[in-house]
């Protein structure tokens, strides 16, 4: 089958000297694995983590890609809630499924997780024609829902669903503030708390503030202004006129890191909480702990979800409630063009790639 493969790392981020398409072995599924023809699948910012060989060295050679969406065409003998001609979106939380995290519904927090098409391999990714999962990690697409919306949304609708209902557990009526939400976690984080009911602010650059409220924000900022917190928590008064409460932030939605940080828990409310994965501008932050302790401050961590989550999300996708945004689909031929052009981030939804 056709694959999109590198041997090396590209510290420099010159993707044309590491990307090939290569033909590489079709996939025989094990026991309890599916093997699905790949219709598409959709690009994340690990996948520029795994080419640069940092923060971690992944197997090499390397396909990656961790949202495949596509049509069931061989299962193994112990598989029995899939069939052939099913289809299926892939869920990329890889777990062990038998530790004590994993049995109490917390296989997001398996010691041995790894996401698959980022640290799996040699050669165990969705750029390609033909893949392969174990059973419990791939989730039927509803009839109403297209592959390539199920791709865009596998892995960010699952990981703001998680952010959002299983870790700050919103509530209707709250104020959510969603960072970044011209990105492809932010557009689901806006949908998500509109969905639930929430006053929502999002924080985008300037040319993207617009698509934000056309997808349910009811203000948008831009976050590039030295200010912009300013402008949030004034926001959040006249909120808070409304609901007779006082201003300020309840829930903010972090993925973003860096210089917001501290200008972000400066806007939460007392006992508000903070909700935080990624950090795709910066690891490292320094913390004026007073907005922590002295407000009772919820800091709360988050990562990939759990399938249960994804199917919840897939199903108000089915009901119109939750929407993909889809920025560009490329040919796999393509594959150079389009991880710059995520790169460079003048993008608003996610890119995809067809194999075929």
């Amino acid at each position: 089958m056709k694959a999109l493969v590198y041997e090396q790392y590209a510290p420099d981020d010159d993707y044309a000297k590491i990307l090939q398409i290569k033909e590489v072995p079709d996939p025989v599924p094990k026991a309890n694995e599916v093997v699905f023809r790949v219709k598409v699948a959709g690009l994340n910012h690990d996948d520029i983590w795994g080419m640069r060989g940092k923060p971690l060295q992944i197997p090499l050679p390397h396909i990656s890609g961790s949202d495949a969406a596509g049509e069931v065409t061989a299962v193994g003998d112990d598989v029995t809630g899939i069939k052939v001609g099913d289809r299926v979106v892939s869920h990329g939380n890889l777990s062990c499924r038998i530790c004590m995290a994993c049995t109490s519904g917390r296989e997001f927090d398996c010691k041995n997780r790894k996401v698959w098409g980022f640290q799996t391999g040699p050669l165990w990714g969705g750029y390609c024609q033909y893949t392969h999962l174990p059973e419990v990690n791939v989730a039927k697409i509803p009839d109403n829902v297209s592959y390539e919306e199920a791709a865009a949304a596998s892995m960010t609708m699952m990981t703001a669903w998680h952010m959002l209902v299983g870790r700050a557990k919103i509530r209707p009526g709250q104020t959510v503030l969603v960072m970044g939400g011209g990105s492809g976690m932010g557009i689901f984080g806006i949908q998500i708390a509109k969905l639930y009911g929430c006053d929502v602010i999002a924080t985008a650059s300037a040319n993207k503030l617009e698509e934000c409220r056309k997808i349910g924000a009811d203000f948008a900022v831009d976050h590039r202004k030295e200010d912009w917190h300013k402008e949030v928590f004034a926001i959040s008064k006249e909120i808070a006129k409304d609901k007779s409460t006082a201003p300020g932030i309840d829930v903010i939605f972090e993925h973003i890191g860096g210089s917001h940080w501290n200008k972000e828990l400066t806007l939460l409310k007392y006992g508000a909480t903070l909700v935080t994965t990624g950090a795709t501008t910066g690891y490292e932050v320094n913390t004026d702990l007073r907005h922590i302790f002295f407000k009772g401050t919820n800091v709360l961590g988050s990562t990939l979800g759990t399938k249960y989550e994804l199917e919840d999300g897939l199903y108000w996708m089915s009901k119109g409630k939750i929407k993909s945004i889809i920025d560009s689909i490329y040919p796999l031929e393509e594959a150079v063009q389009a991880h710059t052009k995520m790169l460079k981030g003048n993008l608003f939804g996610k890119i995809l790639m067809r194999p075929d």
